[in-house]
This record gives structure tokens, C-alpha cells and sequence, in this order.
């Protein structure tokens, strides 16, 4: 089948092995001194590892590849202990893989396989992994190693794990698996334009979301893929009246209260336009010049088009 997975030029990799601890899903190894893909089966395409490459030996191409086995995946990265299971668990769900979520935790499920604290997890393997308590678990993920190609000098790389966004992590598995109510990432009140305060502390220095009334309700993911980390506020550029005083709120944030960058999700409509028109000419007139992604969402409610403008 035709599918993304990643590439590497093994020219320019030197085998310093960064690329390895961050694929959990055990996709890569280093295999006479290069990074190698061992199986189409893991590599889930997603390119947590392109990051951690610093020679940029690493990219994703769209090839026949075999299908990514989630099950296959989970029966090797069990082994490895609680934060790595947690670990790519939370990559799933940053990624928006929820079907692939979904099948983790079934398999977490049917396993029974115990993920909280102090748990003792237990591999598919005669040899179970046993971590009578979160520290010993937190050991098992050492802090340093060295580098994985046998170089005389060693790379320090932190491998710790806030606690707190592992549980998080967990309980949104749990939900996920159970179709429970998914967390709301809104983080502040009010979001209607007209009604917000453009120097409020929620924007000072923040990631802003200038979305299109219809984005919310088309896109049935906006909360985890657009609104994550990031303050909120929303517009019609057809029906709502006194656009004036939205560009003059635009042009308070991006100048006084700078904003970092503004994410503009309209939809496809022709009528949806105006609103990434507005947010250009508050850049021009407020004399910073930050970055503006727009993003084009279809009556469907999926992504059409993304890009820096």
C-alpha cells in the first residue's frame, strides 16, 4: 500500500544513534554504524524522529510500503515499561491517530495491562518487566547514555517524563478507549471577538487562534489539532458587524500585547476570506511582523490546505 514512512540518507548519517530513543515504536536501529529502518511494520510515519537527526538524514516520503501494525508495535514497546508505553500513547494522540489510539489501548485492555504508578507491567514475553514502584520504572528510562554508534566521546540526552502529563496521557487513553467526553483545550473566556480583551493575560506573548465561527463545529478534532496551547478568539468576516474594532483588537494584540504567532483557520467558503485578510493588515499596521498560518478547513471538516503567509 502507498503510505508515509521515513527515509534515511545514509550518507549524511554518522550513526550517532539521536534518532533512536525517539522512535517508540522501535522502527529504527543502528546497524553497522548507520540508522536503519528494520520494518515497515513500525515506523508509523509520523517523523518523531526527524527532530533529533542533527544531520538531517531523515525525511518522510510517500511509498508502497507494509501497512503500520499497531498490535506489532504495542507486543515490542510493552517491554520496554510504563513511560514508553505512556510515551507512545501521547504521540498518538498529539498526532491525531485515533484509531490507532483506540487500538493501543484495546490491546493495553485485553492484556491487562496495569499502567498505574508503581504498577508492575508485564510484557506479551515470558520475561515480564516488573517496576515495583514509579521510581524504579523512571530508572528503567535512563538519563544518559551513550552514544548508540560507539563513539569515544558520549551525548547526554534527558530522557525524563513529567508525571503529571504521563497521568494526563493515561486518562485521555482511557477515555479515548471508553468514548468518553473528549478534555476541552480552551483556556480562557470570553472567545468572541468583540467581547474579548486584547490585552488580556492570556494573549501576552501567546500562540493565537483567530478562528471562523463554522471551524469549531466542522472540524471534529479542533480542540486536540488547532487549539492545544494556544488562546482563542473567534469571528464571522460575513454576518458580524463593526469589523473595525476586530482589526483595531488585532492590532493591540500583535503590538502590545505580542502575541508570538496568529493561526488562522477559516473554511472553505468564499465568505471565510476576509477573516485572513484581516489579520494581514493588522501585521502591516502594527509594525511587528509575526508569523500567520492559515489554514483552510472543508465543510467536511477536513484540512484542505496549511501554510505560512
Amino acid at each position: 500500500m502507498l503510505r508515509k514512512i521515513i527515509q534515511i540518507d545514509e550518507e549524511k548519517c554518522n550513526g550517532c544513534g539521536l534518532c533512536i530513543p525517539n522512535c517508540h515504536e522501535g522502527a529504527l536501529q543502528i546497524i553497522d554504524g548507520k540508522a536503519r529502518l528494520i520494518s515497515d511494520l513500525f515506523c508509523d510515519g509520523l517523523g518523531a524522529c526527524l527532530g533529533h537527526c542533527p544531520e538531517g538524514a531523515i525525511e518522510i516520503i510517500e511509498r508502497e510500503a507494509e501497512p503500520y501494525n499497531e498490535t506489532v508495535v504495542m507486543e515490542t514497546i510493552v517491554k520496554q515499561g510504563r513511560n514508553t508505553i505512556l510515551a507512545h500513547l501521547e504521540h498518538l494522540r498529539d498526532h491525531n491517530e485515533h484509531e490507532f489510539l483506540k487500538q493501543a489501548v484495546a490491546y493495553i485492555k485485553n492484556n491487562n495491562i496495569d499502567l498505574s504508578p508503581g504498577a508492575e507491567v508485564k510484557s506479551t514475553t515470558s520475561s515480564p518487566l516488573i517496576f515495583p514502584t514509579m521510581k524504579d520504572a523512571l530508572n528503567h528510562v535512563k538519563p544518559e547514555q551513550e552514544s548508540a554508534c560507539g563513539c569515544g566521546s558520549s551525548k547526554t540526552i534527558d530522557f525524563r517524563i513529567d508525571m503529571d502529563k504521563l497521568n494526563t496521557v493515561a486518562a485521555t487513553a482511557a477515555a479515548v478507549a471508553s468514548d468518553a467526553p473528549a478534555p476541552s483545550e480552551l483556556r480562557q473566556w470570553p472567545v468572541q471577538l468583540h467581547l474579548v480583551n486584547p490585552m488580556a493575560s492570556y494573549f501576552q506573548g501567546a500562540d493565537v487562534v483567530l478562528a471562523a465561527d463554522c471551524v469549531a463545529f466542522a472540524m471534529g478534532d479542533f480542540h486536540n489539532r488547532l487549539l492545544k496551547n494556544k488562546s482563542l478568539a473567534i469571528a464571522c468576516p460575513k454576518l458580524d458587524t463593526n469589523k473595525d474594532v476586530y482589526l483595531e483588537k488585532l492590532v493591540t494584540m500583535i503590538s502590545d500585547a505580542k502575541i508570538n504567532t496568529l493561526t488562522v483557520p477559516i473554511m472553505e467558503v468564499p465568505c471565510c476570506g476576509g477573516l485572513i485578510q484581516m489579520a494581514k493588515m493588522a501585521v502591516q499596521q502594527s509594525g511587528r511582523n509575526i508569523p500567520i498560518k492559515k489554514i483552510v478547513v472543508g465543510i467536511k471538516g477536513d484540512i484542505l490546505n496549511e501554510e505560512w503567509v
